[in-house]
């Protein structure tokens, strides 16, 4: 139920910013969403991951932002939110660590970046298909991979961290508690 609402709170956080005439700047729980959902649920449940952030990103691109939506244009996106899931469950359903966080912020937030400056580059118009084009596209974008990368790991370490934090203050407790029994 918690990797659900945790889906619930990403797509939120993706459609709150526009809805409220906001800027969120990439500053979504997106990718950490996507990290704990995988973790903590069985790799089918992917498809529903995949399912609510497609909808949220159809939303977005009609509604939000008044374009015409173009399939194609998604579907690396679409393969990435897979990817970040099924990375979540490999890497974290078993025993989360701050370095196994750490890589799977690290390599979510870097993956996005490359992907979607990549296909916004190939398919918008809005850069030269050259090398300097690519290198701008890049360069532009470097402040949003910030915000994502920031948010990514705020959002990470709070799923994985404070449940460990209270495991580890639920130990201490009972440790202090058996020692003044003594």
């Amino acid at each position: 139920m918690a990797a659900y609402l945790v889906l619930f709170a990403a797509v939120l956080s993706r459609i709150l910013p526009v809805t409220l005439h906001a800027n969120g700047l990439n500053f979504t729980a997106v990718g950490g969403g996507l990290l704990f959902f995988g973790a903590r649920r069985s790799r089918i449940h992917t498809v529903a991951a995949v399912l609510a952030l497609m909808a949220s990103d159809y939303w977005l691109t009609v509604y939000g932002y008044h374009y015409a939506f173009q399939l194609s244009a998604y579907l690396p996106t679409w393969a990435w939110y897979a990817a970040v899931c099924l990375a979540g469950h490999q890497l974290l359903n078993r025993k989360p660590s701050a370095v196994r966080v750490g890589v799977a912020v690290l390599a979510s937030s870097t993956s996005f970046f490359l992907i979607s400056n990549l296909v916004v580059w190939v398919a918008s118009g809005m850069y030269a298909h050259s090398l300097a084009g690519l290198a701008t596209c890049f360069t532009l974008a470097i402040p949003f991979y910030a915000n994502d990368m920031f948010s990514t790991a705020l959002t990470a370490g709070a799923l994985f961290g404070l449940p460990a934090l209270a495991t580890s203050i639920a130990a201490s407790l009972r440790e202090a508690r058996a020692m003044q029994s003594l």
